[in-house]
């Protein structure tokens, strides 16, 4: 990659290190007290979310059948509205089955599991721990008195300034680099409908085949196509960096060489994977 490289991805990570932080005076000291008393309150209001979601009745997704729906201007003006004007919304019966199912799950379901959600809270605070650690400069890392109190939302004055301004030159450099790279991309002579075969934003690579032919072949139920083979003709490998195949398809770039095309693909997994390849012909089909 030239642009959206692993460096640029982590700087994007951390343009809001800031976002709902909120100054508390107890969090200049490692406070065990302090710790429990905010974990508490948070588990609490995340508990009480859970079970209100758990609570939602699905019938309330039938009300919208048999409702009379109008054109908006129609809707918002003072004039009354002719009976020929009017449409009623029949939900399709595949719908209605679908959610005649849901009820009948719901009729039947188990109480609330309090303790289920409360242990599941308390492993998602400890992944979010660390994945704090990771994510702060080290500097700033070594200034917070009790990282899980950070975690809970938490911190001194002087360490929310600190990220504002480290998120706001964060922000800096990632737009002056997306700058860059609109640039030269636009200066590719590449057409749109080529652009588009290499649209994998989400994907997961299922396959990996190399030889005179790149093929990806991917699982694309996270993603936004229906393609799911990428092949990439008379082909050469130039860079293959980490483990491709289980990774996500996260960015390309695409330039124009004497005879065809280099695509730069960066994948969101262990390390990052980066894959590099010069071919003459790009073609995406659906198997």
């Amino acid at each position: 990659m030239k642009y959206r490289t692993k460096e640029w991805y982590e700087t994007c990570q951390r343009t809001g290190l800031h976002f709902g932080l909120r100054v508390h005076s107890g969090t200049n000291e490692l406070d065990e007290a302090l710790f429990l008393r905010l974990y508490k309150r948070k588990e609490k209001a995340h508990v009480n979310v859970e079970r209100e979601i758990y609570n939602i009745d699905p019938r309330s997704m039938l009300k919208h059948d048999g409702t009379v729906l109008v054109r908006a201007d129609q809707f918002f003006s003072e004039e009354v509205v002719a009976e020929e004007d009017k449409m009623i919304y029949h939900m399709p019966p595949e719908q209605r089955a679908h959610i005649e199912k849901l009820i009948a799950e719901y009729d039947v379901r188990p109480p609330f599991d309090e303790g289920k959600c409360k242990k599941e809270y308390k492993e998602m605070m400890e992944g979010s721990v660390q994945s704090q650690k990771e994510r702060l400069p080290q500097n700033i890392v070594e200034q917070i008195a009790d990282i899980r109190v950070f975690t809970l939302g938490y911190c001194t004055r002087e360490i929310l300034l600190q990220l504002k301004k480290q998120s706001a030159e964060n922000t800096i450099e990632m737009d002056r680099v997306s700058k860059e790279y609109r640039e030269a991309i636009l200066a590719q002579d590449i057409s749109d409908e080529i652009r588009s075969r290499v649209q994998f934003h989400d994907c997961t690579v299922t396959e990996l085949l190399a030889g005179e032919e790149v093929v990806i072949r991917f699982d694309t139920s996270g993603g936004f196509t229906n393609m799911n083979k990428l092949t990439l003709i008379a082909s050469e490998i130039i860079k293959q960096e980490g483990e491709i195949v289980g990774s996500y398809w996260l960015y390309q770039e695409l330039y124009q060489i004497d005879n065809g095309y280099e695509l730069h693909v960066l994948f969101y997994g262990e390390d990052m994977p980066e894959l590099i390849v010069r071919c003459e012909d790009i073609l995406a089909e659906e198997e």
